[in-house]
């Protein structure tokens, strides 16, 4: 795509994103032809950004520890701007680093790696119509059964800055947990609207819980049942694990003006 050297590329990315998503909440009937070829248009500029265009340096991979033996925070945001429509930023992963299973409810997203590689591990929730299984390792306490998710476990997919944009919505790949693969990584991030806790729109974190045998059941049934549930998941709501945390680095790139 010919760049325009008079406008900074995230600067027509941030005016796209608030075109495509102020279009999308406008729209009383979900997504239409005109949002349709808007996102396009937005995936288009995704596609093209480079951390060079936000001058982002590639980090070298280095121990965890900060000035006084201090932890520093396995993964890094860089906040670039928010409006009602949309939020965009960069985060920084280290090597080895994961944001943990988590959901945008209600919410649109797009994510586009600058560089390094990371796997994306996706899931869909599904309506609970089925009672949560009594048999799972280690086992649930009574009031943890009102957090279990029945959910479709989606393919695992690889991104590196050659690839495309990760596209999320609010009912295809909404919850997900991305993992540095073999050294640091950093990710453009858009989310549509963005976190609002008052809106309803807070982020929640989830574990994948272990199936056992139920007892009395024989071995070879309880395998042809798994077999054809293979893409299925039970989820828990958890609270933010206590290895995880984010912390805040300015962004150093261009200037955005919505």
């Amino acid at each position: 795509m010919p760049r325009d050297n008079k406008t900074a590329l995230i600067q027509k990315i941030a005016k796209q994103a608030q075109l495509t998503f102020t279009g999308l909440q406008a729209s009383s009937s979900g997504e239409t032809k005109a949002f349709t070829d808007m996102l396009n248009e937005l995936i288009s500029f995704v596609t093209s950004v480079r951390a060079a265009d936000l001058k982002v340096a590639r980090r070298k991979s280095k121990s965890s520890s900060g000035a006084g033996g201090l932890q520093s925070p396995p993964v890094s945001y860089m906040h670039i701007c928010e409006t009602e429509a949309f939020s965009m930023g960069v985060f920084l992963l280290k090597r080895g680093a994961s944001i943990p299973l988590h959901d945008h409810p209600g919410m649109n997203g797009m994510l586009k790696v600058l560089y390094g590689k990371v796997n994306v591990r996706c899931f869909d929730k599904l309506e609970n119509s089925l009672p949560v299984p009594p048999h799972f390792d280690p086992p649930l306490a009574p009031w943890q059964t009102a957090f279990v998710w029945r959910s479709e476990r989606r393919l695992v997919v690889e991104y590196s800055e050659n690839s495309g944009p990760c596209l999320l919505t609010p009912v295809r790949d909404n919850l997900h947990q991305i993992d540095a693969v073999d050294g640091p990584a950093a990710f453009l991030d858009i989310l549509a609207p963005p976190y609002s806790p008052d809106d309803g729109r807070d982020c929640h974190y989830y574990k994948v819980l272990q199936r056992v045998a139920e007892e009395g059941t024989d071995a070879a049934s309880n395998r042809e049942e798994e077999k054809g549930k293979e893409n299925e998941a039970w989820l828990l709501e958890v609270p933010q694990p206590e290895d995880f945390w984010c912390g805040g680095e300015p962004y150093p790139g261009p200037a955005v003006d919505i």
